[in-house]
């Protein structure tokens, strides 16, 4: 049985041991993240390098600190440095803390845009308000769906029991093998391997996490390089020996073997197949710009010049100067990227409706009719009996002020950021309409579509040409109902668990205020002290502060905002035809669905998941061919090879070796930066000292009369 049916108590929960390491962690982790997002090779740390790292750190200071007690003079209450030995429900809520540090905060992408793409001022008051507003807003409507999502047992939230068998076999005690190591052993000895290693792609070798074999031969080829080339092109025969690179799409251990062949199979379709036909046919005049990038160009080809259809003093569209000047134009491959965003939204819709839809009806009409508490499971009479729930008015507390803080936000400091108070309300509407089907899809088939596509959209028709109002309305709307479910999400847990409820808010309401608060000092650091931070143009080749992720959500701004979806994919407009892809999305499921009702018997058939399948495609640009070709040879390595011949270790190990990774990697990154980047020492100065895969000419334009950058050879 995955989760205890047990309880006791007595055992202490908010201790002063969980706030030193929940802090601590959770502080780290945001630094962490937030700094690597701003790197070429993008790094993600999740929690489950705290979570078996806390253990250990937790057992030791039972033993070493005395059970001193402490009195807090004028609130009338105290607190032991050591209550006891350290439980598995301090071991949950240091978890809960630190995992605020590790889904990152979307609002701090507006600041880097504003900062560093549009060069322009931005109240720091404003934006500290903006990235803690947009992560706490839906933690205060949470509350009103847990009788809904968090309390039935048909809510079962498949994605947490992952999490409790961890916490169960780390706090079960373990006793080292003959011959062999604990796992806590085995973490400590691969993350200090990984960390020495890590300085060779980081410093000494950088060229190898990206090799394009194909550039290396055929070194005066433009259609050559786009085929081989790893970072710009279709990456074939690309390799690299980095875990930074081949982590970029998540840890490639953790991901099951299923979702393995659906992000192959998407990766073949659409860039080795669709993407390439596109561009050779000329779709879209695709041979006129860069093969991939997520740049913007003029008719010509050339790179647009924004300041041309902007405002300068009041930062809006200017029509007449647009008509006068170039539509934008952007890669076919940026704009096939839309395309499948907006196939992803259907077909995510489409597929639950399909394969889960009698079945969430089913448990919703149960789910609404045993809320009552005699129909509770047993784990919900367990924790009825002995915790006291959260009262309702401290979310109702929570909205009203959180509320008030977002509309000040928009409404106060000159209204720089364009968005009126009535758009945090409409925000405020979608996200809670949307909150419920999404929540009910996440807590029974583990999958949690966005809404930032219909959010861009919407405000796109509503307030055309203004960059930074589509971007905090879609920041509100989108980030505060993921939010709301990820509150849910970590109160099944603690509910599985037997967490006193009380204690669970505390520590997810400190824990989101902490990480924003670590994710906009970092951010705000980076962009003040790195010069030139994510102007490539500007930069070193050598550098790896090239901000792939806030390239893409500068473009996404100009795009939806700036120009706005009417005149990029409205009736008449260039890319127009990608709206065909929602159609696409709605209908390629349904296929899937009709072939297991026809071949029952065909079980993989069920395993093809059109939502994985364009979701992962979508995922370039920012993301390269070389991380998709090194995440699907890590992962089916482990995840089909390893787990088939050796299973057992497998089961031990696995997840405990990519927590190592993940670790021993981001801290010599950071302990290089602080040693070497910080005084703009990026590389050994050789030809293998450059973070490059040799493949230059896989930027240049293939048709005749286009503009030609800097590097690239003339065309006839």
């Amino acid at each position: 049985m995955t989760v205890p049916t047990t309880d006791d108590p007595s055992q202490p929960c908010l201790t002063i041991r969980t706030w030193i390491l929940g802090v601590v962690s959770c502080v780290l982790l945001a630094f962490v993240n937030q700094f690597f997002s701003y790197r070429t090779n993008q790094l993600s740390i999740s929690a489950v390098c705290v979570q078996i790292l806390a253990l250990p750190i937790g057992r030791w200071m039972a033993r070493v600190l005395p059970p001193t007690i402490i009195r807090i003079p004028l609130l009338g209450c105290s607190f032991s440095l050591n209550p006891g030995p350290f439980t598995m429900k301090e071991h949950v809520l240091v978890t809960i803390i630190a995992s605020s540090g590790t889904g990152g905060n979307y609002a701090v992408s507006i600041v880097t845009i504003v900062k560093a793409f549009y060069h322009r001022r931005i109240n720091a008051m404003a934006a500290v308000l903006l990235t803690q507003t947009t992560q706490l807003l839906g933690f205060g409507w949470a509350g009103l769906f847990r009788k809904y999502l968090v309390d039935p047992p048909y809510m079962w939230w498949p994605g947490t029991l992952v999490i409790v068998s961890l916490f169960r076999a780390l706090n079960e005690e373990e006793r080292r093998p003959k011959g062999g190591v604990t796992r806590l052993q085995f973490f400590l000895i691969c993350m200090a391997c990984s960390f020495s290693y890590y300085v060779v792609p980081n410093y000494f070798f950088p060229a190898i996490s990206s090799i394009s074999i194909l550039c290396l031969i055929w070194k005066d080829s433009i259609p050559i390089q786009q085929i081989g080339s790893g970072l710009r092109g279709l990456g074939v025969g690309a390799i690299a020996f980095d875990w930074a690179t081949a982590s970029v799409l998540g840890s490639p251990i953790a991901a099951p073997t299923f979702v393995l062949f659906n992000v192959l199979a998407s990766f073949v379709i659409f860039i080795y197949i669709v993407m390439p036909l596109c561009y050779w046919t000329n779709v879209y005049d695709a041979r006129r710009f860069t093969f991939l990038t997520s740049h913007l160009f003029e008719r010509s080809g050339r790179p647009y010049d924004l300041n041309r259809v902007l405002d300068p003093k009041t930062f809006t569209f200017n029509v007449e100067a647009y008509e006068n000047y170039s539509d934008i134009y952007i890669s076919t491959f940026f704009a096939i990227s839309y395309g499948i965003g907006f196939a992803t939204l259907t077909a995510t819709l489409s597929h639950v409706l399909l394969f889960d839809g009698q079945y969430m009806l089913k448990l919703w009409r149960q789910a609404t009719s045993t809320a009552s508490e005699k129909f509770l499971d047993v784990h919900g009479r367990i924790m009825k009996a002995n915790y006291a729930a959260v009262p309702q008015w401290w979310f109702h507390l929570l909205l009203l002020l959180v509320t008030a803080l977002s509309i000040y936000t928009v409404e106060g400091f000159g209204r720089a950021l364009q968005l009126p108070y009535w758009g945090i309300l409409l925000a405020i509407a979608m996200a809670f309409f949307f909150t419920l089907p999404v929540g009910i899809i996440a807590a029974t088939a583990n999958t949690m579509p966005g809404i930032n596509i219909i959010s861009e959209m919407v405000i796109g028709y509503i307030l055309p040409g203004k960059p930074l109002a589509n971007v905090v309305f879609k920041t509100y709307a989108d980030v505060s109902m993921g939010q709301a479910i990820t509150f849910l999400c970590d109160f099944k847990l603690g509910y599985y668990m037997k967490i006193p409820p009380r204690s669970m808010f505390i520590a997810q309401l400190a824990g989101a205020v902490i990480a924003n608060a670590s994710y906009f000092g970092t951010a705000w650091w980076l962009l003040t002290e790195v010069p030139h931070i994510c102007e490539t143009d500007l930069l070193p080749d050598d550098t790896p502060w090239t901000c792939p992720g806030d390239a893409v959500f500068f473009s996404s701004s100009v795009i939806w905002g700036v120009v706005g979806p009417r005149r990029m994919f409205g009736p008449g407009s260039i890319y127009s035809g990608l709206n065909y892809f929602f159609l696409l999305g709605l209908l390629a499921p349904a296929v899937v669905y009709l072939f297991h009702r026809l071949f029952p018997e065909k079980k993989w058939i069920r395993l093809i998941n059109f939502p994985v399948i364009f979701a992962a495609a979508g995922f370039i640009p920012p993301v390269k061919a070389i991380n998709f070709n090194c995440w699907f040879i890590v992962g089916f390595v482990f995840n089909y090879w390893v787990f088939k011949h050796h299973k057992q270790w497998w089961g031990r190990y696995a997840y405990v070796l990519s927590a190592a990774l993940d670790a021993g990697t981001s801290f010599m990154g950071v302990v290089a930066f602080f040693a070497l980047g910080n005084y703009s020492i990026y590389s050994v100065n050789w030809w293998g000292g450059v973070a490059d895969d040799y493949c230059p000419l896989a930027r240049c334009p293939t048709e005749a009369g286009a503009y030609i950058p800097k590097g690239c050879p003339q065309l006839r």
